[in-house]
């Protein structure tokens, strides 16, 4: 697994809210905490479409 270029996360947003984004690394997924989406990175690139987001689950403390 590779890091995602941190210029790029700083210009990636939600499709859905436009807010920032978060990479999870481990996951290999942009998240959107706003939305409550992950979006998967698939050989490096980002997809960025609702469609293929998973839902999940917001911990609240």
């Amino acid at each position: 697994m590779s890091a995602l270029d941190p210029w790029l996360l700083e210009r990636l947003v939600c499709p859905m809210t436009r807010t920032p984004l978060r990479y999870d690394e481990a996951a290999q997924e942009l998240v959107s905490d706003a939305a409550g989406l992950a979006y998967p990175i698939r050989d490096g690139v980002p997809v960025m479409l609702i469609e293929e987001a998973r839902q999940i689950e917001l911990k609240i403390y």
